[in-house]
């Protein structure tokens, strides 16, 4: 399966603490819904044994039609996309047994490209879903 996301928020954007206790932001909770929406809404199948991951992080398009020197770091975006995902590509991410991070290209607003496939078979873009 392979997703195109909207640029994920930072990793420090994640939690906020209210009332003495950690909660995930409300910024985090709108980006893994929408995540999740998106493979739910093109039929994508929930995968059974263990899986591999790929993510892609896309920089954001500066004005001048350059990659961004702002972005996240490779591994920011990593807990984020794998808890969208869970329930909806995965029944656990603990099924998760080979992960790989990399920067690819810029993009007008940035994004995150994730494809899953079983760690056994081969990456094969069964479902796409685009932002």
């Amino acid at each position: 399966m392979r997703l195109s996301l909207a640029y994920p928020p930072s990793t420090n954007r994640l939690w906020r603490h209210q009332r003495g206790r950690m909660v995930v932001s409300a910024e985090a909770q709108a980006w893994k819904q929408a995540a999740a929406w998106q493979a739910r809404a093109v039929g994508c199948p929930l995968l059974a044994g263990p899986v591999t991951v790929a993510m892609i992080l896309h920089p954001r398009l500066t004005k001048a039609g350059k990659a961004s020197q702002i972005r996240l770091d490779v591994d920011g975006p990593i807990k984020i996309a794998l808890d969208a995902l869970q329930g909806v590509a995965y029944a656990n991410d603990k099924q998760v047994v080979r992960l790989s991070a990399t920067i690819g290209a810029p993009q007008p607003d940035g994004g995150l490209t994730v494809d899953v496939w079983p760690a056994d078979g081969k990456p094969e873009a069964t479902c796409e879903a685009k932002p």
